[in-house]
């Protein structure tokens, strides 16, 4: 286990420590935020990089998840814990990146299957990432993206269907493809 791995995994284990940053950046002290993005910036990242399965894209969409903070993080009443908060900005900035890079790839090439083979093709480094992340990547994109907030980051089908706009059903259904589908890339 890295050095990094260990700091991150002890702090798993700490009491929630971004009360006082969060208050602090809510007054506008950069410093604060500077530490709330040292803290929360890889994780953030890799939510961003499993959903999107393209490295450039990821980087764009967890940019845009700072930038969004900065400007809500007044709008953080302290309801939940901050990390659960932030994860749920990144989760809808990048299911709004999903559907603008969609809407465009649509227009270019009118068909859902060439997207999902262009989004597969832009994996070039996989030497960085792990077998399973690397299966995740190749899921067809609702099935990617259901898989990803279901088994990943916990979130419940009811949720995941209110942000995707679909019904509880079909998070279940993409949900059981994406596992299937999973499975069958394993065993191969």
């Amino acid at each position: 286990m890295s050095n990094s791995q260990v700091i991150d995994a002890q702090q798993r284990f700490l009491p929630d420590q971004d009360g006082e940053l969060v208050a602090q950046a809510q007054r506008g002290e950069q410093h604060a935020f500077l530490q709330l993005y040292q803290r929360h910036y890889k994780r953030v990242y890799a939510l961003c990089w499993r959903m999107l399965a393209d490295k450039d894209s990821a980087e764009d969409a967890c940019q845009e998840v700072f930038v969004q903070l900065w400007q809500k993080i007044k709008n953080f009443r302290g309801d939940s814990k901050f990390s659960t908060w932030l994860h749920s900005v990144a989760t809808n900035v990048v299911l709004g990146h999903i559907r603008k890079q969609k809407t465009w790839i649509q227009r270019v090439f009118s068909i859902e299957e060439k997207y999902v083979e262009e989004q597969s093709a832009t994996m070039s480094d996989q030497a960085e990432v792990s077998l399973l992340d690397q299966k995740i990547q190749q899921l067809p994109e609702r099935a990617r993206i259901v898989f990803v907030l279901f088994a990943v980051e916990g979130y419940r089908h009811e949720e995941i269907a209110n942000m995707m706009g679909m019904a509880v059903g079909s998070s279940k259904a993409q949900y059981h493809r994406a596992k299937t589908l999973l499975k069958e890339a394993l065993s191969e």
